[in-house]
């Protein structure tokens, strides 16, 4: 089978026109390909674009406070993916006079960039013949040569990388890799793939064998970690009571309301009891739970978070006043938050 001859036509036909695709500039690849990594092309393409129109270059975005990087990237979740670009960029014009590397090896020791990130880029901006892994890839070469492990394990890279290093050549590696991704993307979809009309069907083992729809073989799961998550919301005349977060847990660096983290969610009478201990509110302050309470779920945590709600036309003493400060309600919405407080905001109305 002419793997490669076969799906690079088959691309050439049907690949989608985007804007990453007509460079070869590995900045710009770079930085598709990190929105890419957990974000659908529908969402990642309005972020790409407001990416490299605040940061045209990599030099841009290192000049930039991480608060800037991260007001931009704000919504896409996954938070650690921009502070690891920004950092990649410092270190780029640090170590490499400003230019970005597009040599696998080179490529793979910056923060942030793995094995499939360092040969996309290697590929398409330097003919470098290393093939991707990902999960289209996976889905594709496990349905059309019978790869039965499951998706994560060791095992299944292993097979479908060596599998696809047999056909990629030096000619247009970067061409084949993205068609490998593009045909998962666009036809051998998760669910309802087009078989019938397959440019594979007839040498497909899983069309073949009654295996499409169990190929590939599902990850196996690590338990989420619960965790309860109690917000006071503070509203002032001046505006919202906010804090942000520390560097060593999840949305790091982002901002939040006040929190108290338990082994529930509390009641008001708790809220209230907190709030004292605290110091946080003048005495007699009315506390009302808000009316709905919001469960997140993280790839490996589960949240469940509860707001409560305190109004008050004095004025909030901060004893922390490096962390934590009143953001008057016009700047709320540039301020780099969790989807988590972004949702509540937005159905609270608070910031009407």
């Amino acid at each position: 089978m002419d793997f490669n001859q076969r799906i690079t036509e088959w691309y050439r036909i049907n690949k989608r026109d985007l804007p990453w695709r007509k460079t070869r500039n590995p900045y710009f690849i770079w930085v598709s390909e990190i929105i890419l990594q957990q974000t659908r092309i529908g969402q990642g393409l309005d972020y790409y674009l407001r990416f490299v129109d605040t940061f045209p270059d990599v030099s841009a975005l290192a000049k930039a406070s991480e608060q800037q990087v991260l007001e931009v990237w704000k919504g896409l979740g996954y938070y650690s993916r921009a502070r690891n670009m920004h950092f990649t960029a410092q270190q780029v014009i640090e170590d490499f006079e400003g230019v970005f590397p597009s040599t696998f090896d080179t490529l793979i020791s910056l923060k942030g960039i793995g094995q499939y990130t360092a040969a996309a880029i290697a590929s398409i901006c330097s003919g470098v013949p290393e093939p991707v892994v990902d999960g289209n890839v996976v889905r594709v070469f496990s349905r059309i040569f019978g790869f039965e492990s499951p998706v994560g394990s060791t095992k299944i890279f292993k097979d479908v990388r060596e599998k696809s290093k047999s056909f990629i050549t030096d000619s247009d590696p970067g061409t084949y890799n993205q068609a490998v991704m593009e045909f998962g993307a666009l036809f051998c979809k998760p669910k309802n793939p087009q078989c019938e009309t397959c440019i594979f069907k007839d040498e497909c083992y899983a069309f073949k064998n009654n295996r499409v729809e169990k190929l590939p073989l599902p990850k196996t799961d690590k338990p989420k970690r619960d965790r309860w998550m109690n917000y006071l919301v503070v509203v002032t005349p001046q505006g919202l009571l906010m804090q942000q977060r520390g560097i060593k847990d999840i949305w790091a660096n982002l901002w939040e309301f006040p929190l108290l983290e338990s082994d529930r969610l509390i009641t008001v009478d708790e809220a209230i009891q907190w709030i004292d201990d605290e110091r946080l509110l003048p005495d007699g302050t009315e506390i009302v739970k808000f009316e709905k309470d919001f469960q997140h779920i993280l790839t490996h945590q589960r949240i469940f978070a509860r707001f409560f709600i305190a109004r008050t036309k004095q004025e909030v003493v901060l004893q922390d006043s490096v962390h934590r400060r009143v953001i008057h309600k016009d700047l709320i919405q540039e301020l780099p938050v969790s989807r988590l407080i972004d949702k509540f905001i937005a159905e609270s109305s608070l910031n009407d």
